[in-house]
C-alpha cells in the first residue's frame, strides 16, 4: 500500500463502521453477524456519495472499483449502482480458504497476541460460502443482466491476461485501446506475482478437511464449473 496507489473500496465503507475490514483485522464475531444479517443498501448510498466527492472536480466517465466484500452484498450494490457492470472471479474455494486463513492470521497477529489459525479457518470457510450462495442467489433471480457480469476463471486469467482482459472489454462492448494494453503489458512486465516473495499457504495449516470443504462448495465449483486443484 502507498499514497499514489489504487485501494480497495471497501476502504470507503470503513466510515460508515460497516465494514468487512473489522472482522479481518480484529476478531470480532458479535459485529460480524449484525453486518451479515445488516440491509447495506445504506452503506453502498454512502460509497456513492464518496465516489461523487472525489471526481466532484474531475468528472470520469466510469470508475473501477474492487473489492472482495462486494460478494456478499451484490443485492445492496445493483440497488445503489443499477448500471454497474460486475466481474466476478473464481478460484477453486479451498485454496481462497487457505489463502484466506493464512492472510487474517497475520493481519490479526499486528493487534493481537493470541491467535487461534484453526478458528479463522472455520470462520471465514463458512463466510465465503454465504457469500458465494448470496451471489449465486442474487443472479439467479436476474438482478443483473447477463450482459452486465463476466465470469473469470484464476486459470484462464494467470495463463493470458491480456487475452482474458480483451475478452472481458468486448463483452462489455467496450474498446481495448493500444495505448491501454501497451500500459498493461509494461505493468505485467514489471510486477511479477513474486515480485515481494511467495504467499505460501496450506488447507492443512488451516486444519479442514479436503472432504468436508468440497461437499460445503459443491454448488458453486459445479454451477461454475471451478476446477479443483491440487491442496499440497
Amino acid at each position: 500500500m502507498r499514497a499514489r496507489l489504487p485501494q480497495e473500496c471497501v476502504a470507503l465503507t470503513a466510515h460508515d463502521f460497516a465494514t468487512l475490514i473489522n472482522h479481518t483485522t480484529h476478531r470480532v464475531p458479535t459485529y460480524q453477524r449484525w453486518l451479515d444479517t445488516t440491509d447495506l443498501r445504506w452503506v453502498y448510498a454512502s460509497h456513492r456519495r464518496q465516489l461523487q466527492y472525489l471526481q466532484w472536480k474531475v468528472p470520469a466517465r466510469r470508475w473501477v472499483l474492487k473489492s472482495p466484500g462486494h460478494l456478499w452484498a451484490l443485492d445492496a450494490l445493483a440497488a445503489i449502482y443499477p448500471d454497474a457492470r460486475i466481474v466476478q472471479t473464481h478460484r477453486d474455494p479451498l485454496k481462497v480458504v487457505a489463502s484466506l486463513t493464512s492472510l487474517v492470521t497475520v493481519l490479526r497477529s499486528l493487534a493481537s497476541d493470541t491467535i487461534d489459525p484453526y478458528e479463522i479457518s472455520r470462520d471465514w470457510t463458512e463466510r465465503l460460502a454465504m457469500g458465494l450462495e448470496r451471489a449465486m442467489d442474487v443472479r439467479a433471480r436476474g438482478t443483473f443482466a447477463s450482459s452486465h457480469v463476466f465470469d473469470v476463471h484464476f486459470a484462464e486469467l494467470m495463463a493470458d491476461p491480456i487475452a482474458m482482459i480483451r475478452r472481458m472489454y468486448e463483452h462489455f462492448d467496450m474498446t481495448l485501446s493500444p495505448l491501454a494494453e501497451e500500459r498493461m503489458r509494461t505493468f505485467l512486465a514489471g510486477n511479477a506475482a513474486d515480485k515481494h516473495g511467495t504467499h505460501r499457504y496450506t488447507l492443512g495449516a488451516a486444519g479442514l478437511d479436503v472432504e468436508t470443504e468440497r461437499r460445503r462448495y459443491a454448488r458453486y465449483q459445479q454451477h461454475f464449473g471451478i476446477a479443483s486443484e491440487s491442496m499440497r
